[in-house]
């Protein structure tokens, strides 16, 4: 397994800003941070909005 130490991932940095630029890595970091607020979100949502059973009750159970 390969290990990255700090020049190894100095490396990769350089070659990122060099092919991205420093103004784009702010726009990148921004939407990721967005997409993964947003996808917490609807993970979030989907177990508030899960229909709960409805209650049956002795009058209920009466009336059939």
């Amino acid at each position: 397994m390969v290990k990255l130490g700090a020049p190894e991932l100095l490396l990769i940095l350089a070659i990122v800003i060099i092919l991205f630029g420093v103004g784009r890595l702010g726009k990148i970091g921004k939407e990721l941070g967005t997409g993964m607020r947003e996808f917490r979100k609807g993970i979030q949502g989907d177990e508030e909005t899960k229909p709960a059973s409805p209650p049956t009750t002795t009058d209920e159970q009466n009336k059939n």
